[in-house]
Formats: C-alpha cells, sequence, structure tokens
C-alpha cells in the first residue's frame, strides 16, 4: 500500500490524452432541394490510464471495444474498436500515465457515459506479481498467475468470446465539441479493494484463485489543462515523414513477453510534429547516434521505422515529440525499462527497475547519466536534465516507488547503463510526521529496509498553477483531500495548516500492532515554482488508508460504527461509518459458494443498504477496514478510525 491507493489520483497531474485535429464532416443538395447537414463530428482522443498496486508486476487486459452513450438517448457512438488480435494493455505500467489508445472521429454532442467491452475468456486477463510484492502477500514474487486460477467477474456469452460489459456513468457529461480540443480518459483503479480479490477454497487444493471485479474500479477522469498531462512513451511504426511531423501506426507489445519482443500493429494513426522550437532528441538505435532537429526533413530515413515516442500536448492540442527513439527492429525500441524503481542501491550506483515479468531489471547509473522531469507544460522544463550523474542516487532525488523510463546506452548491453532516466511521476509516501505550514516528512516502510527513506519535503508556491476545481477554476499553490472523497479538495491559504491539523490522528491497537499514524501519498514537482529551482516539493497529498491486518468484528454494527480488533492486536478501535450522500463509505460484501466468490458493493445511503451492513458486521464476521486514524479524544484511549472502505465476508476471510 505504500505507492497508490488513490481513489481519483491528483487530478491535474493525472493522466489522459488529447488531440488538435479537428475533423468536421458537412453535407450538401442538389439545386433546388432542402436537405439537413449531416451532424458534425469532432475528433477525440481515446486515452486509458490506472492508479496503481504494488503487489502486481502486470494486470493485462483486453479491452475489445469503448462505445460512448449519448446523453439525450439513442445508440451508442463506438470510438475504438482494437485491432485483431486484440493487444493486452498492462494497466500495471500506466500509474498516472495516459496510454494513448487513438483518434477517434466522434459526433457532437454530450455524453453521459462510456461501455467498455473486455474480453473475458480464460487467458484474457494477465496476472503476474511484483517482484517484492507486501509483506504477507500469498505468492511469491514473479509469479504468473494461471488462467485457472483467475475468475473474472461477471463474463457473458458462449465459451471462446466470453466478455465483461462494463458500464461508467459519467459524473459530469462529456461535451464534444468541434471548436475545442476533446478527450475520454479511462481509469482503472488497480488499487481499488474490490478489484482482485484472492482466495483460497478448500476445492483448489491449496492454490489461490483470484477474483477480477471491473465493474466499481473503473471510472471516467476529466481533462482541466491538456498542457500538463504526462503521456505514455507511445509504440508506433512510422508511415510518413514530412519536414514538420511523422505519421505513425500505433503498436502494441506482445504478452506475455517474447525473446525477442515483437509487435502488434494497431490500426490507429498518430500525427506527431517536431519540436521546432525547442528541438526534439532523436536517437538512432542502430547507428547508435543523437541528432536534435528543429523539423524532420533530416529524418526520412525514419520512414518504415519502428518508434519509441516521449510526446507532450501543446495549449491548441497539436501533439508534439520530445525524445523519439528509432530503430529497425521493434525489440530494441521496446528494450528500455519502464516501471516503479524497486531499488535504488547508492553504493554501486544501480537502480532497479520493474518489468512486466515480474521481476527487475538492473541498470546502472554513471557520471554522464542524465536525469529528466516529464513537464509537458513547460517545454524548456520537459527536455532539460535536473541532474546527471550519480549524486543524484546519493541526495535520495529517485526513490523507490518513482515511475521511470529508462533509456539504454546500448540496450542489448550487460550490464545495461542508462544513457537518461525519464521520471514520469514522482511520488513519495508513508507515514505522516513533522507536518507544520512549511511542509512534512514522509517515512516510508518497506519490507527491505534499505529502501526505506525518511524525506523532509516542502509545499509548492502559493502561486503555482495546480489544476483546477470541480467547476473549472484554476488553483493554486498545495492541495489535499480524502482518498475517498476528491470532491472536498482543500486548497488556498489555509491548506497547508488544515492538512497538518488532519495528518496529526493516530490509532493504538495495542499487542504487536501498536500505534499506527496518518498515512499519505503525494506527487511532487522539481522545484517549487518560486524561488527554488532545485529539489522536490509536494504539489499535493492525499490522506490514504493506513495499512490495517485482517480483524474482525468485536462489537456489532450500530449507529454508524462498529469495534474492529485486529491480527496481533489487545484492543479495539472504533470505526466510524458515514452514510451522507456523496461521501459515504463504500462498502463490499464477499460471498463464497463452491470455490467461486461474489462481489457486491452495498449502498449504505439507502435503507436497504443500511439494513445489509447491519446484518453483515454481526459479532465476529471477518472483515478488511481501510480507513485514516483521528486524533484521540485523551492519551490513554485507542483513537478511532474514520472508515474509507469496508469489506466484510460471509464466510472464510480471503487470502487477501
Amino acid at each position: 500500500m505504500q505507492r497508490n491507493m488513490l481513489r481519483r489520483a491528483v487530478s491535474s497531474a493525472l493522466v489522459t490524452g488529447l488531440t488538435a485535429s479537428l475533423a468536421a464532416c458537412g453535407g450538401g443538395g442538389s439545386s433546388g432541394s432542402n436537405t439537413m447537414a449531416a451532424p458534425a463530428n469532432a475528433t477525440m482522443a481515446v486515452t486509458m490510464s490506472d492508479a496503481s498496486a504494488d503487489d502486481w508486476a502486470c494486470v493485462g487486459v483486453r479491452v475489445l471495444s469503448i462505445a460512448l452513450v449519448p446523453a439525450a438517448g439513442g445508440s451508442p457512438v463506438t470510438v475504438w474498436t482494437a485491432p485483431t488480435p486484440a493487444p493486452y494493455v498492462n494497466l500495471e505500467q500506466l500509474d498516472q500515465l495516459g496510454e494513448i489508445l487513438g483518434n477517434a472521429s466522434v459526433p457532437v454532442g454530450s455524453y453521459s457515459g462510456a461501455t467498455l467491452t473486455i474480453a473475458a475468456n480464460p487467458g484474457d486477463v494477465l496476472l503476474t506479481v511484483a517482484s517484492d510484492p507486501q509483506s504477507g502477500f500469498p505468492l511469491p514474487g514473479g509469479t504468473n498467475v494461471a488462467a485457472s486460477e483467475i475468475q473474472i467477474q461477471h463474463a457473458q456469452g458462449s465459451a471462446g468470446s466470453l466478455t465483461v460489459s462494463v458500464n461508467v456513468n459519467f459524473d459530469t457529461p462529456l461535451n464534444v465539441s468541434s471548436s475545442t480540443s476533446n478527450a475520454l480518459d479511462l481509469e482503472f483503479d488497480l488499487a481499488h479493494p474490490a478489484f482482485i480479490i484472492g482466495h483460497t477454497p478448500p476445492s483448489a487444493g491449496g492454490a489461490t484463485l483470484w477474483a477480477v471485479n471491473f465493474n466499481g474500479p473503473v471510472r471516467r477522469l476529466t481533462v482541466p489543462d491538456i498542457t500538463r498531462l504526462v503521456l505514455r512513451h507511445t509504440y508506433g511504426t512510422v508511415s510518413g515523414v514530412s519536414s514538420g511531423s511523422l505519421n505513425i501506426t500505433k503498436d502494441f507489445p506482445v504478452f506475455p513477453v517474447t525473446t525477442p519482443e515483437t509487435a502488434i500493429a494497431g490500426s490507429q494513426t498518430l500525427t506527431i510534429d517536431a519540436d521546432s522550437a525547442n528541438g526534439t532528441i532523436v536517437y538512432d538505435l542502430d547507428a547508435g547516434t543523437r541528432t536534435v532537429v528543429d523539423n524532420f526533413g533530416s529524418e526520412m530515413a525514419l520512414n518504415g521505422k519502428y518508434v519509441r515516442i516521449a510526446a507532450r500536448y501543446q495549449e491548441n492540442g497539436s501533439l508534439v515529440a520530445v525524445r523519439i527513439w528509432a530503430s529497425s527492429e521493434f525489440n530494441k525500441v521496446w528494450l528500455s525499462p519502464e516501471g516503479h524503481v524497486l531499488h535504488v542501491d547508492t553504493v554501486n550506483d544501480v537502480i532497479l527497475v520493474a518489468n512486466e515479468n515480474g521481476g527487475g531489471v538492473p541498470v546502472t547509473i554513471d557520471a554522464n547519466t542524465e536525469f529528466f522531469f516529464r513537464t509537458p507544460s513547460s517545454a524548456t522544463a520537459d527536455a532539460t536534465p535536473i541532474g546527471t550523474g550519480t549524486g543524484f542516487l546519493a541526495n535520495q532525488d529517485l526513490v523507490r516507488g518513482f515511475k521511470v523510463h529508462v533509456s539504454a546506452v546500448d540496450p542489448l548491453a550487460v550490464p545495461m547503463v542508462a544513457q537518461e532516466v525519464d521520471i514520469e511521476t514522482a511520488a513519495y509516501g508513508g507515514h505522516i510526521s513533522n507536518a507544520s505550514t512549511s511542509g512534512f516528512t514522509y517515512s516510508s516502510q518497506y519490507v527491505i529496509a534499505s529502501d526505506n527513506y525518511s524525506v523532509n519535503l516542502g509545499y509548492i508556491a502559493d502561486t503555482l498553477t495546480n489544476g483546477f476545481d470541480d467547476d473549472g477554476d484554476p488553483i493554486t499553490g498545495f492541495k489535499w483531500w480524502d482518498f475517498t472523497f476528491p470532491t472536498t479538495v482543500t486548497f488556498g491559504s489555509g491548506a497547508t495548516g488544515s492538512f497538518a491539523a488532519a495528518a496529526g490522528g493516530v490509532i493504538n491497537f495495542g499487542g504487536t500492532v501498536g500505534a499506527l499514524p496518518a498515512w499519505g501519498e503525494s506527487l511532487a514537482t522539481w522545484g517549487d515554482g518560486g524561488g527554488n529551482t532545485n529539489g522536490w516539493f509536494v504539489r499535493n497529498a492525499v490522506l490514504v488508508p493506513t495499512p490495517l491486518p485482517p480483524g474482525t468484528v468485536s462489537t456489532a454494527f450500530a449507529a454508524n460504527a462498529f469495534a474492529l480488533t485486529v491480527t496481533n492486536g489487545t484492543q479495539p478501535v472504533m470505526v466510524d461509518v458515514s452514510s451522507a450522500m456523496g461521501s459515504a463509505t463504500l462498502v463490499y460484501q464477499i460471498d463464497r459458494s463452491n470455490g467461486v466468490i461474489t462481489v457486491s458493493p452495498i449502498d449504505i445511503t439507502t435503507p436497504a443498504g443500511l439494513a445489509a451492513i447491519t446484518a453483515g458486521l454481526a459479532d465476529g464476521t471477518p472483515v478488511k477496514v481501510f480507513g485514516v486514524p483521528q486524533a484521540p479524544v485523551a492519551p490513554a484511549t485507542a483513537g478511532t478510525l474514520r472508515a474509507y472502505v469496508i469489506v466484510y465476508f460471509t464466510g472464510m476471510m480471503p487470502s487477501m
């Protein structure tokens, strides 16, 4: 739970995709006739993103199609269809990054929701355990879960053609216009407690079975400012080169990974411009050259080659290449470790970067390694290194949990030496202490002690632009919110003080569990946007659920509260539950029958839901609770836990 237990993640720092190309089609009639013009269409980028989870290296899914639901009624509008064969998208790689699926021509209008069709046959969902999962995880690191041990919930259809239909209702309408840029970003929340649930039924002979539930953990993210979007490196084959731009056909890597890795050709095309003002860096991996160009007139040899592109969006929505890696072999552009940093060895100057196989790729940092922080809102910052050499590691400017994409001097060399490290997200988190109006301390708590850090972080300047509120008005300065209540974002002159007060809670279960403080997660930016141009400063903080051991109900639910006792604890803690509309605790009932589990959401804002939770949370019920400690009313008391999510079980407690 060290990284991203975010329900909605960090608003404007989150990811999506967008395009500026706008297309319209019209109609006409012959002389003397009155025919109505055909509805105008607009181009819309379709992307997927993810709020990540620590325990998985690969959560591969096959999205077959995405359709929009018109707000005024009528037939759904298909905006994306997968190529054949449908590629896997590894959701674990999309930690606050946008995977561009392609551009769609969509009728202008208002849309109230989307429907995703996801392949649900055995083998259509891939699960690979991270190399270093959390303590107590039931499978060893790097394990590939067998298809027979994955149960995809709510599958429909006949054998060989099973699918899951996922309906996503938008909080606000998606208005597609021919006069503005448009984007649809759908996020899979891997950290959602009801997304992937493990259990070990007697009939499985000791094996852990995994229920995958897509209904609930998928949602739409809005796009407040396209210039601040961080896009994942995109793969493709160059289909055309002009002086000003490249045309590429989208490619997807094969999963499970092959050796050498090959590509699945998509059907979507993208136009990507050269950076005429700041220059685009082009790496020819076959020739071993590096050039900086302000147009592609000298790069006609790129035609037909495989490319990997780090891109950003201009204010007008055009897609611009910051860096390009090219080769005649897909394996060379793909063989560049991308994932979360698993370990940082400051003695030997080596970082370990997670890959899709559940392993780690060791990468040597030398005196020439350049570190970049993806800053798409500033073309200059996006293309300028923030550090060089091994001192960047020694200063804890790169720590476990950062999401990076490494480019090697020679991708086939052993050991691999980093030419540059793109820091895509700088995520700090852990126990919160020393919180004040000037900053606070994050202390991580990893199983491997050498990965832990204790870092003092200041807040960004009050004048730095930091996303938008729900009314579309710009936010400046530090902001924070609760994991489950993203609509109550706190920002402005009192934000630092209110955060310091909210982060001071502690609960105490006694025993070996003892006292548990508040936890948080933050995204950092390089420089505070004011007088400090170096170092990490936090844009935001999210109070996330403090990790709790599995527990049981020791005093039954009544008056929106119950007492919780956890394994290895000696005293109960009261759990407060909210049933208020808009800020209600999320509740899930887990049933198991004949080795199959069913995940059912309980809406406790309704009388039926309150009746269900009252019946379900009886004395002795196995339960897993996620919440934030509240300050104890007296030093001797255990404190209370404000519940974000409650998962209770009608039978034996699952393994996770």
